[in-house]
């Protein structure tokens, strides 16, 4: 059997950096993470610090001014969770042996949907940097795994809610458009699935689950069958939630125009997944047991 891929990660104690990070070390990858002292001693980051040291990944110490190219030595893969990358390309040029780039994404294909402000800049960036990265030649990955359950399941997406609706719900748009949720775990596992496959070189791998895809109307009615209760549904006009991102200010105003995108412009489906550019993990990878949104809810019933 091949040896597998050796994997530096920059940005892997954040949200979902740890679970990619975690699911390299278990898959038995050589993992290793840049990391500042700063972080290593912070009380915020101890647990997930303790873990990655408990699973035998390997801690590269770097200030905050650094040179990449003395990290690169002999790594395969890298994969980065952080927003600013142009440095990281110019490195992996460099450097010429990165066997694959996995550059920050991790949400929204952000070339295939509609978006309005403040998004609607940040995707563009995102875009722009995809386009260096292919007109580099760097061998890349991207990975779209739409929404993490983690964030937006406890809450069913509701603005401002510390937990699930018991009495009204807020519905966006008229809520049929589908969104996808999964696991931050199995985003993970996915992702390193993919590292050492052909099959996702140069392109998407999207985490479209069948079992996690559902209509936001699909997803209250799931949620009243778990709490044997009717809610109220209060359904928002596309007018009014364009008019209110304009007058909210962060985060509010961020996370309504990601909402705008995904519940009424259906920016996770909306579009075919088509071999030209694109594969879907659950399709690539039937092997994964993963955690679909009927399973995911439980917990808070």
């Amino acid at each position: 059997m091949a040896s597998k891929s050796k994997i530096l990660f920059i940005g892997g104690t954040g949200y979902i950096g740890k679970y990619i990070v975690e699911a390299s070390a278990r898959s038995g990858h050589p993992t290793l993470v840049l990391v500042r002292n700063s972080t290593l001693t912070s009380p915020s980051r101890a647990t997930t610090i303790e873990n990655f040291k408990n699973l035998g990944v390997q801690f590269l110490l770097v200030r905050i001014s650094f040179s990449l190219k003395r990290f690169w030595f002999n790594d395969d893969l890298l994969l980065s969770l952080l927003g600013h990358q142009y440095k990281i390309i110019s490195a992996i040029k460099e450097a010429g042996n990165v066997k694959r780039f996995f550059p920050s994404e991790f949400g929204n294909d952000v070339d295939r949907v509609y978006t309005v402000e403040p998004a609607k800049s940040a995707y563009a960036t995102k875009a722009k940097l995809r386009r260096a990265i292919e007109a580099e030649g760097i061998p890349y990955t991207y990975v779209s795994c739409n929404f993490f359950a983690g964030y937006f399941l406890p809450t069913l997406a509701q603005p401002g809610a510390t937990s699930a609706p018991r009495d009204k719900v807020i519905v966006l748009g008229d809520g049929n458009p589908k969104a996808v949720f999964n696991k931050e775990e199995d985003i993970g596992t996915y992702t390193i699935n993919a590292v050492d496959d052909p099959r996702t070189l140069n392109k998407i791998l999207y985490v479209r689950p069948p079992m996690n895809t559902y209509s936001f109307n699909d997803l209250v009615s799931l949620w009243e069958n778990k709490i044997g209760k009717t809610l109220e549904r209060i359904y928002v006009p596309e007018e009014q939630i364009l008019k209110q991102i304009i007058e909210s200010s962060p985060p509010l105003n961020v996370m309504l125009s990601l909402c705008h995108c995904v519940f009424v412009k259906g920016g996770h489906t909306s579009f075919e997944i088509e071999p030209s550019f694109g594969v879907e993990a659950s399709e690539l990878y039937p092997h994964v047991k993963y955690t679909t949104v009927d399973e995911f809810l439980n917990q808070y019933v």
